[in-house]
């Protein structure tokens, strides 16, 4: 459980229709088993005890009676578990009988949520055996015990306050105006359905694309355990259709017409870091619901969760081909508009042969063409120095050239040199004068020769450099409008990718592969035998780490800590941990001390839910202390925990 993750399960047992013995049997035979695997929240189907198809069945005492005491030694069995177990059974009161769902923890039946919307058309027909559930929770007498008994009742755990549980049944989802919408407004982070859908055709996708959306609009976690097999097949069959999602996304499916469990680890901290930054979810006003505290012991977690390695970037080629042709649309779209807002006559793209630059000339010629201007009008500027090689130089020429742009060469040693002079700067002494020198100067010709030819330079630089300040301040760092802004690195090299591969030119495919195979240089540094000599990520690291640590730290406000802790499992066999802290360390202390470049960012569009804009997503005191962070993570190396 430390950094809010809590292992959860959903559960469909074996059952006979109306053998309540039996069903008990089974129902306790799985909470030893998710016990065992350290499931801390479960959950059963819908009238579980009894069987959802008993029908007519549920007028007759005899059946009630035997729910009502299966439920009090399916309890008693839950004295030594260290869980939250929900049951769904039938249940009379005061003359009624009620469709519910039972709470257990630590021996003790804490609830009964009753079902809110009874379904009564086509093959339902609950209605005829059921009562809605009141309106307004209450005491009611269970056995000698006073026991809650409603709708939204909030089960909130003693060890962590944000975990907060509230159940639901069935048909309650699938109505207009769920009972989970007040529970969840009212704090709670995970919902629980106690469910029986049977299947029909269609009905599976529908079903997980309701439950995905309504963890998404909740911003929940939100397990659901459906009835399988060993209900009637009088008129339905029912397929055991377990789903786990958290925010929007399914964590764990279970396989349909197989009864079993399903685990998935949610993050609660998550959750709430969502709910946190989400100003339209609106916590009540007016507190209605009862609040029953459940005892958890305060366990590790062992984490089976997945974590990408490569967040930005989707696994499956056919999304991530979809995903870099709407990027490249919404980059384009985004100059298009800047283009004919400023009448610019021109394009300003200074071109390396690097990645960022590629992808910015590319972005570039296809804004043009929405415009139906002459792709001539793009002034590609190439600008060596005393770090450029034949390599990098050739590729973007010849790419220039091949896109129809108007290439310019301008030399800028002997520019830098005579500024070397000026200052007193020894040409010897390779520091970060030497470097920054060069990148001022670039920045100063695209931006006079945009003033030349009535244009505006667009920038290069992307998001992965501005988070960790790998940009020269007033050199690279600065442009008119830059198009890569929010694009990490890792994902750069895939939308050159992708604009290779659909390339129909061949010589034009052959650069843009090469580009590809080139590594990644600000080439500031002279080169080694005409080989590239300054490495950027042998300098600050490996980008794939540092977009990882980019995506936790600003997309669910991790502490680095537990990002630490999820590297550790998403680089296993990649990168050992001294290597995953070195860079984690470096991230930290470097995203702090250059905000002051992000502050004063040019415009340029965002391109998905992680953005540095100051104007927009991250807006962040440029001396703000990084100190807290720091001691997060060295705690953490030393073996610490931060629950």
């Amino acid at each position: 459980m430390r950094h809010g993750f809590v292992k959860v399960a959903a559960a469909t047992p074996d059952i006979r229709v109306a053998d309540v013995a039996y069903n008990q049997e089974q129902i306790c035979r799985l909470i030893d088993e998710t016990a065992s695997e350290g499931a801390k929240i479960v959950v059963f189907p819908e009238l579980a005890l009894t069987g959802y198809t008993c029908g007519d069945l549920f007028t007759q005492d005899v059946l009630l009676a035997q729910a009502r005491k299966a439920i009090c030694q399916v309890a008693a069995a839950t004295e030594e578990k260290d869980a939250l177990i929900f049951v769904g059974m039938p249940l009379a009161v005061e003359g009624e009988l009620y469709n519910v769902a039972a709470a257990l923890n630590r021996g003790k039946i804490l609830g009964f949520t009753t079902k809110t919307f009874l379904p009564n058309y086509g093959e339902f027909y609950e209605m005829r055996q059921f009562r809605e559930g009141p309106g307004e929770v209450r005491c009611i007498c269970f056995e000698g015990e006073k026991v809650l008994f409603g709708p939204r009742i909030l089960f909130e755990a003693d060890v962590m306050p944000d975990l907060i549980v509230s159940a639901e049944i069935c048909e309650d989802v699938w109505s207009p105006v769920p009972p989970s919408i007040q529970a969840a407004r009212e704090g709670a982070t995970v919902i629980v359905n106690c469910s029986a859908s049977d299947e029909t055709i269609g009905k599976a996708a529908y079903r997980k694309s309701l439950i995905e959306g309504q963890s998404a609009r909740l911003m929940a976690a939100y397990i659901y355990a459906n009835a399988g097999e060993g209900e009637s097949t009088t008129d339905l069959v029912f397929g055991g259709h377990n789903i786990i999602s958290e925010n929007g996304t399914t964590l764990a499916e279970g396989e349909r017409f197989k009864n079993g469990v399903v685990y998935a680890q949610i993050d609660v901290k998550r959750l709430i870091s969502e709910r946190r930054k989400n100003t339209t979810f609106k916590a009540a006003r007016e507190r209605y619901l009862a609040r029953v505290p459940f005892r958890l012991e305060l366990t590790e977690t062992k984490l089976t969760r997945k974590f990408p390695s490569r967040p930005f970037v989707p696994d499956a080629k056919e999304e991530r081909d979809r995903r870099c042709e709407e990027i490249l649309t919404i980059q384009a779209m985004g100059l298009k508009k800047r283009l004919a807002h400023t009448h610019a006559r021109s394009a300003v793209v200074g071109i390396s042969g690097g990645l960022d630059s590629t992808l910015a000339i590319l972005v570039t010629a296809r804004a043009f063409d929405m415009l139906g201007m002459d792709r001539s009008q793009i002034i590609a500027v190439t600008m060596p120095c005393f770090g450029t090689t034949d390599r990098t130089y050739n590729n973007a020429c010849q790419m220039a050239l091949k896109l129809g742009a108007q290439l310019r060469e301008v030399r800028i040693a002997d520019s830098v040199e005579s500024h070397f002079r000026d200052i007193g700067h020894d040409i010897e002494d390779h520091s970060v004068t030497y470097e920054n020198s060069q990148a001022r100067e670039r920045t100063q010709v695209l931006m006079d020769i945009s003033n030349q030819t009535g244009g505006l330079v667009v920038g290069t630089g992307d998001m992965s450099e501005l988070a960790l300040g790998w940009a020269t301040y007033n050199g690279d760092h600065m442009s008119m409008y830059g198009v890569n802004a929010s694009v990490p690195k890792t994902l750069v090299r895939h939308l050159v990718q992708y604009c290779a591969d659909t390339e129909k030119d061949r010589e034009m495919k052959d650069v843009l592969y090469d580009v590809l195979d080139t590594p990644v240089s600000p080439e500031l540094l002279p080169p080694k035998d005409g080989q590239i000599a300054q490495k950027t990520e042998d300098l600050v690291g490996p980008y794939e780490l540092h977009d990882f640590y980019l995506y936790y730290f600003l997309r669910f406000g991790y502490e680095p800590s537990k990002i630490y802790r999820i590297a550790r499992e998403a680089f296993a066999g990649e990168y050992d941990e001294e290597t995953i802290y070195k860079w984690l360390h470096t991230f930290c202390r470097r995203f702090f001390s250059q905000q002051f470049k992000r502050s004063c960012l040019p415009d340029g569009p965002k391109v998905g839910t992680v953005a540095l804009s100051p104007r927009g997503d991250w807006r962040m005191p440029s001396d703000a202390c990084a100190d807290v962070w720091l001691r997060d993570l060295e705690q953490a190396a030393k073996g610490g925990t931060n629950v």
